[in-house]
This record gives structure tokens, C-alpha cells and sequence, in this order.
């Protein structure tokens, strides 16, 4: 098939990597020097400069093409997936926006296009394994924790990001929704701190985002959701005292004479903080937990995962548990193994027990391999 992937970041080129093995791939994005780098790795890659928000150009932009991904910045994600629907395509999208991407479900169905959401590592597989083991018991709790660190530790922050800072700051200030004994509660971000071990890591600490997105609505019928991420000791007092000095603040102040924002001036320095270097050493951790009854016995599924950088193929793994769960949900797509017409996010993809074993398979075959503890 020909498949486009709008953004050439760093995830958006794993992605167009990994599927040019089997499509005929083109890559489009304004930044030439990451076009350019992605022609590096894969030279079969079709890219093209193009600024993906001049929404009006896109069916054109997109005519030649069978399917499309998207990898864009959150705050153009909802945009860019409405104008690539508008298009009459289907699309596979992993932009983390803070909009309610069903409320394209309508127009997605008036074109006749298949669209899957948050196909990422986290929101992503979570929503999977929830969605498959919710077609099998009463799910009573669900828990996620995920994080990307680096593998080096080096102060103050001890983080680095594969991502825009400016999605990384919106994860760390927009309130924290979960669901408690079958109630929406609202926290802020950073709230509710624990330290918790793993296997490999050591102990890391667990705070409150805003990462459950679509399962609050698709699983409002279980009690209890939660969504944590998961950063270094420490990391969290830094980002608050940021945060209460008004760095994240997007009132514009008066610095000699210029309307500043707050946020954009913390937002390039912190770029230079936080860049993860092409072939820097990271690793992703995520734990899965769902509890509930089957047949009126308890049980208990645990899923967990520990991916690092790849030195042989140079691909960081935020971009490789990302990247390969967005691709293998597109491969179901375009070999016609998920055909729905709609906006669907990833639970509704994972009940198929099909999907969800391709997409485990998928993941295995490129070397991410979850670990399942299931008792009953």
C-alpha cells in the first residue's frame, strides 16, 4: 500500500522505517533536516517538505495515498486528523491531543474511513490489554504506570524527552482525571507521589497525569481507573518549583520592552535540557494491572514491560514501543484485519482477540516483549 506518515520526529521516522519494509512510504514534515536524516536510515522513504498545518492542502497533499499516519505535536494533532479524514482516508494516529478525538466519529463514518487514536506505547497498549481482558471478566481496577527515562542519570533533572517539552509541561499541568468507586475525581498533575520498584530499574516515582483519556468514557462501567507516570526520585520536586515560580505560565509578562510567555521561554531552555541525543542510552517501563471476577473467582492480570535503546538499529525505545505498536495496529488496517468504520480508540481495537495477538506478535517479532502474570 501507500502509506503517508505526516511528522518526521523522532517517532515519526521509526514509524515510516519500520513500515517501508513492507509499503511503499511517504514522509511528510516542515523540518528538511529530519526528512533528511529519516532518507538516511531508509532511503526508500519518499519524503517531502510540507507544512502540515495548511489543513486546505491535504487532499490534494494526500490523493495518491491508501492510508495515513499521524505523528504530529499534540497541540496540531486534533486538527491534522480531522483535515486527514476530511481527506476521505483512513488514519492511525498517535498525537497525544488534549481534544476528544469521538467527536469525529460522525464525520469519520460519513467518509466510509476507518480511524484508530492514541496508538502509542502509553495512552496505547494500556488501552489494549484493558480492552481484551474486559471481553473476559468483570474488570473492577484498572492501574497503568509508564515512564521513558534515561539510562544515565545526570542532574538537575534526570530526564530526557523524545518529544516536544511543550506536551511534556501539558502532561505535567493539565489536572489528572481517574475514576473513583465509579465517580470522575479531578487531581492536579504531580499529585498523589509513591515510590514503586522495578525489576532491572530500581524504585521510581509514581504521580498522577492526565492519561486515561478515552477509557474514562469506553470504561466508565469500572470502578476504579488510574494512570501514573513515572520519572526518577526527585524529578517531581524540581517540576513543581518550576511550576510555582510561573515558568509554565502562559500569561505573556513585559521583559524589556517584549511580551514574553512564560512558557515559551521555559519551553526553548528546556529543549536544550531535555533533547535525548540520537544514539542517547533510554529506556521504557510501563506495569498494566487489571482486577476482577471471572466465573465469581477473583482475578488478577499483570502485564509488564521493559524496553531499552537499540544500538543496532540506533532507535530509541520510546520510539520503538511507540512507533511499533502505531505500526502493527496499521499493518491490521491496510491487510484488512480491522475494518470498522468510525473513530475508534485503542480498547475497542484490543477486544478482538485477533488484533490484540497480532499486535502482541507484532511487538515480539521487533524485540518489545511484554511479560504477562496472569492469576485466577
Amino acid at each position: 500500500m501507500k502509506i503517508a506518515v505526516l511528522g518526521a520526529g523522532m517517532v515519526g521516522r521509526t514509524i515510516a522505517v519500520d513500515l517501508s519494509d513492507r509499503h511503499e512510504v511517504y514522509s511528510f514534515d516542515r523540518d528538511e533536516a529530519a526528512l533528511q536524516l529519516l532518507h538516511r536510515k531508509a532511503p526508500a522513504v519518499n519524503t517531502q517538505v510540507a507544512d502540515l498545518t495548511n489543513f486546505a492542502a491535504y487532499s490534494s497533499l494526500l490523493e495518491e495515498v491508501d492510508l495515513v499516519v499521524t505523528a504530529v505535536p499534540g497541540f496540531m494533532g486534533f486538527r491534522v486528523l480531522e483535515a486527514v479524514i476530511n481527506a476521505g482516508k483512513s488514519v492511525v494516529d498517535i498525537s497525544f491531543f488534549p481534544e476528544d478525538a469521538l467527536q469525529l466519529d460522525v464525520l469519520a463514518k460519513s467518509k466510509g474511513v476507518t480511524v484508530v487514536t492514541d496508538c502509542g506505547v502509553a495512552p496505547g497498549m494500556g488501552n489494549l490489554i484493558l480492552g481484551r481482558y474486559n471481553e473476559e471478566m468483570k474488570v473492577n481496577r484498572f492501574e497503568c504506570y509508564v515512564g521513558g527515562l534515561p539510562q544515565i542519570r545526570k542532574k538537575p533533572f534526570e530526564y530526557k524527552a523524545p518529544f516536544s517539552p511543550v506536551d511534556v509541561i501539558e502532561e505535567y499541568t493539565r489536572p489528572a482525571r481517574q475514576m473513583e468507586n465509579g465517580r470522575i475525581v479531578t487531581k492536579p498533575a504531580l499529585s498523589d507521589r509513591s515510590l514503586m520498584d522495578f525489576e532491572g530499574i530500581g524504585t521510581l516515582e509514581a504521580f498522577n497525569t492526565d492519561g486515561l483519556r478515552s477509557l474514562l468514557f469506553t470504561m466508565a462501567h469500572i470502578p476504579d481507573l488510574k494512570e501514573q507516570t513515572l520519572r526518577y526520585p526527585g524529578h517531581i520536586d524540581l517540576i513543581q518549583a518550576l511550576q510555582l515560580a510561573g515558568f509554565f505560565s502562559e500569561e505573556k509578562m513585559e521583559i524589556n520592552g517584549h511580551q514574553v510567555r512564560p512558557l515559551d521561554f521555559s519551553s526553548a531552555l528546556l529543549f536544550r535540557q531535555w533533547k535525548l541525543g540520537e544514539e542517547e542510552a533510554e529506556f521504557t517501563v510501563m506495569r498494566v494491572i487489571v482486577e476482577g471476577e471471572k466465573e465469581n473467582r477473583p482475578m488478577r492480570v499483570e502485564y509488564n514491560l521493559l524496553d531499552q535503546y537499540d544500538p543496532v538499529t540506533k532507535t530509541s525505545s520510546m520510539s520503538r514501543t511507540t512507533g511499533y505498536t502505531c505500526t502493527a495496529v496499521a499493518e491490521l488496517v491496510a491487510t484488512g484485519q480491522f475494518t470498522e468504520k468510525g473513530v475508534f480508540p485503542p480498547e475497542w481495537v484490543g477486544r478482538h482477540p485477533v488484533c490484540f495477538e497480532f499486535i502482541l506478535r507484532y511487538l515480539t517479532n521487533r524485540g518489545v516483549n511484554w511479560k504477562a502474570i496472569i492469576n485466577h
